[in-house]
């Protein structure tokens, strides 16, 4: 089974944890909405997560929880940042955004509702409380004003900048943005398993950093219907990036750079961990 065959039957796994849980919400309008944001995409946090324990281990049964959570709360923050007053998209994973789809007040409470089930998910399963609760904390800490908020806060503020950001700054934003969760995702397993997660720590910041330059890659290389969202926004914006900074070949080497840090940070852990190499690959060589 190739990555892509992978990632689709952890979100295969992950969406019926959605549907059970979903299955008489209400009111109606909004569970539909949320199962809507949940759809389509490419499950690689929750894949993370679910790859990171069964290297130690840990049964799928205890693992899929905290994957459905992380899945839920980067769900949130698409709904979210997709709204007038944030990004203004229009156009979400090949479908219209939730706002366009619904409303703009639809929106904001599906990505609330989104946020609040993460950790009621966390709580779920068989885990000692203590990890719940590492997971639940360190999963607020990387999601807020510390971290994923405090990286879109930048980002709208480097909008209306006068100043050009940065390689330094673009990476710490980045990092913010994207590579917290990426992180929290690849470390959930050992944590679960109660393990040292210094070297899969070491491997999600290297892939958290090449996801986004293959994302900025993306904005200037692919069509529409290939990444299923606006092209082009970047440029339009006059944001700078790690295209704008390093050409597109110097942003293709350098995610090159990144994927080989993060699968040689994969060693200790042998064959175990080829699906993790593989999804490393994935992440610079994919289209969408």
């Amino acid at each position: 089974m190739n990555i892509e065959e992978q990632l689709k039957v952890r979100s295969g796994q992950i969406g019926a944890v959605f549907d059970r849980l979903l299955d008489g919400f209400h009111p109606s309008v909004v569970s539909d909405a949320m199962r809507y944001a949940a759809k389509g995409g490419k499950g690689l946090r929750g894949f993370l997560v679910m790859e990171s324990a069964a290297l130690f281990d840990v049964p799928d049964t205890k693992s899929i929880f905290a994957a459905a959570a992380i899945e839920a709360l980067h769900a949130y923050s698409l709904v979210h940042d997709d709204l007038p007053c944030m990004d203004d998209d229009d156009l979400r994973r090949g479908e219209p955004t939730v706002h366009v789809r619904w409303d703009e007040a639809t929106a904001v409470l599906t990505g609330d509702a989104l946020q609040a089930l993460a950790f009621e998910l966390i709580t779920q399963g068989d885990l000692p409380p203590e990890v719940k609760l590492e997971l639940a904390y360190d999963l607020a800490v990387r999601a807020g004003g510390r971290g994923m908020v405090r990286g879109q806060a930048l980002d709208i503020a480097a909008e209306t900048s006068t100043s050009p950001r940065t390689m330094e700054q673009i990476a710490e934003l980045q990092a913010l943005k994207t590579g917290y969760l990426i992180q929290w995702s690849a470390t959930a397993g050992p944590f679960m398993a109660g393990q040292d997660p210094t070297a899969l720590n070491v491997y999600a910041e290297a892939l958290g950093l090449a996801f986004q330059i293959a994302d900025d890659l993306l904005d200037v290389t692919a069509t529409e219907l290939e990444a299923g969202k606006r092209t082009g926004k970047d440029a339009d914006a006059g944001k700078a990036t790690f295209v704008t900074l390093l050409g597109e070949d110097g942003a293709r080497s350098r995610a090159r750079e990144l994927c080989d840090q993060a699968i040689a940070a994969l060693e200790p852990y042998g064959a175990k961990a080829d699906l993790l190499r593989d999804a490393a690959r994935f992440v610079i060589e994919r289209r969408s």
